[in-house]
């Protein structure tokens, strides 16, 4: 008996290894596979803007960080007893503008520096809605509780999330021609916007990306490397069609629980991560899962003998991959 859809996916080229350099950029559910990338000690930088839900905060941000565009006073603002920066979340803000500054111009020499020798880029989409600042009618990452008379709110055409990803593809090429930059939808369901807008968000976001993907046949030959290194990831998907069921989801019935996680991360990794990296998980792993052990008696011979096997394993695996770093 069938009782599951499956989503056919297979291994791709260019996979994940404990060599590569990886950019994780995107909405909550990209934290979700970044924390599972950094438990398992591959090379990561996570969000360096904190979390970035929208198809033109992602693009500002990664032009920003190529271009070398440092942020300053002007960007910044002050409200609620903090200064905040429309283009980055509220993980930076920050009573003092000095710190708020240094972590924002910070970020952007991070972001450069692993653009220029990432490996691979995943980008997590999470909505085609925005919020327009009227001010400076620009889009806006996120609104710090500013109010909202300040801004309209605006659902992105698919042509207009078309255009965005493209010029985020083409700043990375700018800099990194080999890069592999992964797209993919976050599954987390944006149900503030409403039922029928959370859809048509996720549909100009799925249309977006496939429209561009599909450009690949219709440039010449000589154009087609720019596209050639962009692929998708269904974690929309697989979390609508194979875990078609709420106990695959949080408390609140809006965001995918653990389990969900672990599954769809299962499948990210049958797809980007290769099979000799998944073998150097599994000792990783063995790791980090001893590092949580408190023993009943500290000062046993049995307790002695159990760190240093702990520290055996991990003296093997840092001499082969030296910047792993492990704490308990």
């Amino acid at each position: 008996m069938k009782l599951q859809t499956k989503i056919p996916l297979k291994p791709v080229a260019h996979q994940i290894d404990y060599d590569s350099q990886v950019l994780i950029v995107g909405s909550c559910f990209a934290e979700n596979i970044g924390d599972k990338l950094g438990y398992f000690k591959f090379q990561t930088l996570q969000n360096p803007f904190g979390i970035l839900f929208h198809p033109l905060a992602i693009e500002k941000l990664i032009s920003k960080a190529i271009k070398k565009e440092a942020y300053s006073e002007a960007d910044i603002f002050f409200l609620n007893e903090c200064w905040h920066c429309f283009d980055a979340h509220s993980d930076l803000s920050d009573p003092s503008k000095e710190i708020l500054l240094d972590r924002l111009n910070l970020s952007l020499e991070k972001t450069q520096q692993r653009i220029v020798n990432a490996t691979h880029i995943l980008i997590t989409l999470g909505t085609a809605w925005g919020y327009r600042h009227l001010k400076t009618n620009l889009v806006v990452a996120n609104c710090h509780k500013v109010s909202q008379k300040e801004f309209s709110k605006v659902l992105l055409s698919v042509e207009e999330v078309q255009k965005s990803l493209a010029n985020t593809i083409k700043s990375i090429q700018s800099i990194n021609k080999n890069t592999q930059i992964v797209f993919t939808v976050s599954p987390v369901r944006h149900l503030k916007d409403g039922f029928i807008e959370n859809q048509r968000s996720k549909a100009h976001l799925i249309a977006a990306i496939h429209k561009l993907l599909s450009l690949r046949t219709k440039l010449l030959p000589s154009q087609q490397d720019l596209l050639s290194a962009v692929s998708y990831f269904e974690s929309y998907e697989i979390m609508m069609d194979e875990l078609r069921d709420y106990r695959f989801y949080d408390a609140d019935m809006i965001h995918p629980n653990q389990t969900a996680i672990d599954y769809i991360w299962e499948k990210f990794g049958q797809v980007w991560i290769s099979s000799n990296a998944q073998l150097v998980m599994e000792k990783v792993y063995a790791v980090q899962k001893a590092l949580l052990h408190r023993p009943f008696h500290s000062e046993s011979a049995q307790h002695r003998k159990f760190l240093k096997s702990l520290e055996e394993k991990i003296t093997y695996l840092q001499q082969e991959y030296p910047f792993l770093k492990f704490s308990g």
